[in-house]
């Protein structure tokens, strides 16, 4: 997987809004790692492994919304640092999948 971390969209206040049964949140495009089947997120609280999520990315370039759902496959940290959490999208359309590459490794990801 290569990490693509959203920067240069100072006019994005919230790219990506993570929701599962129990939180949401909503998260600046420095605290995001995207990858073209899944994403990595600082969070202030923990997430159980294998829990289900809906992500909703915004796109910096374009302002379209793509909305996919995912698992975590991962979350490590302490209350104290917080958490770097792990999501890998499940079901995604052709489409999604197309518009995620994109993103991905658009000018606005680190370099892979």
């Amino acid at each position: 997987m290569s990490a693509k971390k959203l920067t240069g969209v100072n006019s994005f206040h919230s790219a990506v809004s993570v929701a599962s049964r129990d939180a949401k949140l909503e998260l600046t495009t420095d605290a995001v790692c995207i990858h073209k089947n899944g994403i990595e997120f600082r969070s202030p609280a923990p997430f159980k492994a294998w829990s289900e999520m809906t992500v909703g990315l915004l796109s910096p370039k374009d302002g379209s919304r793509i909305s996919c759902h995912g698992v975590i496959v991962g979350c490590a940290g302490s209350k104290h640092t917080g958490y770097n959490v792990s999501l890998v999208f499940t079901s995604m359309t052709p489409q999604t999948e197309k518009q995620l590459g994109v993103m991905a490794r658009s000018q606005f990801g680190a370099g892979s």
